[in-house]
């Protein structure tokens, strides 16, 4: 996927079909989820997988791992607000993306 910023909308083209959509950064519903993220968390002790479904329901998105700019604010939000919460080190695991 290329991400491109044009006139402040990010776009996400899929090189493979073609296709572009606005990433859900763009996305009220999904930015209000990521504010609300950190409290989720420290709330619930919430590891990445939970904290995943939440913003989903959330954002009524379906997924977003495919959106690099929505995951990555998404996964920097989750691992800030599990070092606060001081989970175990087992948890707070390493992005595999990369």
């Amino acid at each position: 996927m290329n991400n491109e910023t044009t006139q402040m909308t990010t776009l996400i083209k899929n090189p493979e079909t073609g296709k572009v959509h606005i990433s859900l950064v763009e996305d009220k519903e999904f930015m209000s989820a990521i504010e609300g993220l950190q409290s989720f968390v420290l709330d619930n002790n919430a590891d990445c997988d939970m904290a995943y479904d939440w913003v989903c329901d959330q954002a009524d998105c379906h997924s977003f791992v495919n959106d690099n700019p929505a995951w990555d604010l998404f996964y920097f939000n989750w691992q800030s607000a599990a070092f606060d919460a001081e989970m175990d080190d087992e948890i707070i695991a390493g992005d595999s993306r990369y």
